[in-house]
């Protein structure tokens, strides 16, 4: 069959949805007028473009030399693990993306492992060589060595390498640019290396779904690969679901991916990937077969969370005013319809009414938090926790491998601020004034380090957190070692309360902004919480002294974002979330 099915795995950054972008353009893939000056133009969602990284798997298929490319491109970040393992199962395989300069970097490492262990066709793509400090040589040494600590094979120890410059639209199987002429050499190396689905056209029907989506006039909509057989539009089939229960249903309509776009087909053979519509309660990981002989494939497992949130209605002295969806029926709503699409996040009723939200890890939690925000919701949640697992009466906790990379005038500090954690250092490297550390900590004492590593850092330095192992629990819980500076009354800040209060410590806020009595406005340069009266104003008289007021200087004050918020608050404070403000306030203040 003219189908090849490829996946593309890459670190945050290392220009993986660039290369998407060249190969759409260069194969003269016709494109909306609106994304003709795009950029990015897999990076469709909003979030997407401020990060700039892929958060959501998403198709588009090229054509190239009568040969139909699916090309999916996977999210790099470990806490999506449940995108990154349907994703794969899709592909026949896949283009491993690498920065010439930086190397194979954490991010990698976890998808590239997931594609050995499903013994996809690793193709690499050496990046960005038009760098001046590119090093192509060393980094494709490091990624041979990143192969051999991930237990490949001789087979998968054979890959092929391409050298390229995505942003240039240019790629060669030699690293010198000025022979380069196009990005044709990807292609060819896709059809020479990676294999054409070998699914049979003439047995029964089995198709497994990867992802779901939602359309107005269609319901639901099952995207996935036919792995055998042949579907047609109105033809009936029988759905699989993960308990093994089965039920005929008649398919409305079969879409296959041409450039970014879905059409309509009539028909779809075994190999290619299509997204259909009429079974109303397919979830993912199910499976669509032949209605006289249904067979399911197997169901696919996704990795267990590892944190876990609690998610309430907002309860602080401004709910209601900022939110269009605020009520209990609306969030919860929204919460459980976020599990059709995302397998990786579960979410209980709580018997106080609130909800328990897990997921993979803070940016799998902080991203969803966020993109409920951006659609109007209105809430409060609680600070991340670690989910425990007992085995055999031992208490089992989540612990992550940290990367670190700072310059040498920073390395005590990581030092100290790890050793702080009861962090094991596993390696220390060092390359022209960069140390490279590798550390196992555990996810509860990981809680907070980001910030203060930045500062610590002086914006420097580079941290990657990869999901360890589950090991048996240390017990240390790490205490906040300052207070919170927390607002003494309602009203609105003033400058004179302002210029009083930093004497105290940080502030979060600056003048002019509405606070209410226990909103946290800052952080206490001591252990312990402090009221502090930021609405205070100063009381006129008729007296004026020379050079009054001079000498008051105001810091700006520190910008907190959602992340920077959840990463802030401890056992008694909680997030008020709205679609305009992000407040962090204590759970009661009297």
């Amino acid at each position: 069959m003219n189908i090849r099915n490829v996946a593309i795995i890459a670190h945050v950054d290392h220009g993986k949805t660039t290369l998407v972008d060249a190969l759409l353009r260069q194969s003269k893939t016709k494109l909306d007028k609106d994304l003709q000056d795009v950029s990015c133009i897999m990076d469709s969602n909003e979030l997407e473009r401020e990060r700039g990284i892929t958060i959501f798997s998403k198709n588009a298929a090229v054509e190239w030399n009568g040969t139909k490319i699916n090309i999916i491109d996977t999210p790099g970040h470990a806490d999506f693990g449940g995108e990154v393992e349907r994703v794969l199962s899709m592909a026949d395989g896949c283009l491993l993306l690498v920065d010439a300069k930086e190397g194979p970097m954490p991010q990698t490492r976890f998808v590239l492992k997931q594609a050995l262990s499903s013994k996809l066709k690793v193709i690499v793509v050496i990046n960005k060589i038009d760098k001046a400090d590119a090093r192509p040589s060393i980094v494709l040494d490091k990624i041979f060595d990143l192969f051999i600590e991930l237990g490949a094979d001789d087979q998968a120890l054979d890959f092929p390498v391409v050298y390229a410059s995505s942003k240039l639209g240019k790629a060669g199987l030699t690293p010198e640019l000025d022979q380069m002429k196009d990005i044709s050499s990807i292609f060819d190396t896709i059809f020479q290396h990676v294999a054409a689905p070998t699914g049979d056209i003439t047995k029964p029907l089995q198709m497994r779904v990867a992802m779901i989506s939602a359309n107005n006039f269609k319901g639901r909509i099952a995207m996935g690969r036919i792995y055998q057989g042949t579907l047609k539009t109105g033809q009936n089939v029988m759905h699989i679901s993960r308990s093994g229960a089965q039920k005929p249903y008649r398919l409305t309509s079969i879409m296959a991916y041409q450039g970014l776009e879905s059409v309509e087909v009539q028909e779809a053979l075994a190999g290619d990937i299509v997204a259909i519509s009429g079974i109303p309660d397919i979830t993912i990981g199910e499976t669509v077969s032949d209605v006289n002989y249904p067979v399911a494939l197997p169901v696919l497992g996704i990795e267990q969370p590892t944190l876990r949130m609690t998610f309430r209605v907002n309860s602080s002295p401004f709910a209601g005013k900022e939110g269009e969806f605020k009520t209990s029926r609306q969030i919860r709503d929204r919460l459980y319809k976020e599990l059709e699409k995302d397998v990786a996040l579960r979410v209980e009723d709580a018997p106080d009414g609130s909800w328990i939200v897990s997921g993979r890890g803070e940016l799998h939690l902080a991203i969803f938090i966020e993109r409920m925000r951006r659609e109007g919701y209105e809430f409060e949640v609680s600070q991340p926790e670690v989910i425990t697992k007992n085995v055999e009466g031992v208490r089992y906790a989540p612990f992550e491998k940290v990367f670190i990379e700072v310059p040498e005038d920073y390395t005590g500090t990581i030092m100290q601020k790890m050793g702080m954690r009861h962090a094991e250092m596993m390696n220390m490297q060092s390359e022209n004034g960069i140390y490279t550390f590798e550390f196992i900590v555990s996810t509860r004492e990981l809680f907070g380090f980001r910030g203060e590593f930045l500062t610590d850092t002086k914006g420097l330095g580079l941290i990657n957190t990869l999901f360890h192992d589950y090991q048996p629990d240390s017990a240390f819980i790490r205490e906040r070692d300052r207070g919170s500076l927390v607002a003494h009354e309602d009203g609105v800040t003033n400058l004179y309360g302002l210029l009083n209060a930093q004497e105290r410590g940080k502030l979060f806020i600056g003048p002019g902004i509405p606070v209410y009595k226990g909103q946290i406005v800052g952080q206490n340069s001591r252990g312990s919480d402090m009221r502090v009266n930021v609405c205070k104003e100063k009381h006129l008289s008729n007296m004026r002294s020379k050079g009054d007021g001079v000498s008051e200087h105001f810091e700006p004050p520190k910008q907190m974002d959602l992340e920077d918020c959840l990463e802030y608050i401890d056992g008694t404070e909680l997030v008020e979330v709205t679609p305009k403000t992000v407040r962090m306030r204590k759970k009661s203040f009297i």
